[in-house]
């Protein structure tokens, strides 16, 4: 196997690890194990075990903003294209391997003084406000920056909470609650 694919083999293994059982939860040696490698070989792509958070992280950062881009984009313009986002998180919660926000049950799990993981999740929601600022900008009659600005940030903290809340009470009623709201917001 090449070394991209042995590496990307660790990062999918442990990314499912990690967001199913929690960070903490996981030792280095079952990733080893599930992704039938050796402790050398994992220990040559990755120096540490915050190092393959890192990478869990960027990991499903990435995919998830592909996803939830191309998702909206594909619906109708206006109002449409910026609710999709709920619409979006409905079908992550129909999932049967949901188990809330990959970030915050991270950042959750280390401590406090963890700057380069909790920069990073940082760094994933601020490009998700982003991805939220485009949409309302393509979208949306609002010319002045901080209204654009301000309205993103709503839609982010709606949806945030929707993801936790539907986890937590293993039910969609926070998804559609929020979208509701939603809807108030941009009109």
């Amino acid at each position: 196997m090449k070394h991209s694919e042995v590496k990307n083999k660790i990062i999918e293994t442990a990314s499912f690890l990690f967001y199913k059982n929690g960070y903490n939860s996981t030792g280095i040696n079952e990733i080893i194990s599930k992704s039938g490698i050796a402790k050398a070989t994992l220990y040559n792509h990755f120096k540490s075990k915050e190092d393959i958070c890192l990478a869990y992280l960027k990991f499903k950062n990435t995919t998830f903003l592909k996803d939830i881009e191309a998702f909206c984009n594909s619906k109708e313009k206006e109002e449409p294209q910026i609710l999709a986002i709920f619409d979006f998180l409905q079908l992550f919660f129909k999932d049967k391997d949901f188990n809330g926000c990959w970030c915050i049950k991270t950042v959750s799990e280390i401590p406090s003084d963890n700057e380069i993981i909790r920069n990073e999740i940082q760094a994933q929601k601020n490009s998700f406000i982003l991805l939220i600022s485009k949409l309302v900008t393509n979208n949306l009659k609002k010319n002045k920056i901080e209204e654009i600005n301000s309205i993103s940030r709503q839609i982010y903290l709606l949806y945030e909470s929707a993801v936790g809340e539907s986890h937590l009470h293993q039910a969609d009623w926070p998804i559609k609650e929020a979208k509701k709201m939603c809807a108030k917001i941009i009109r």
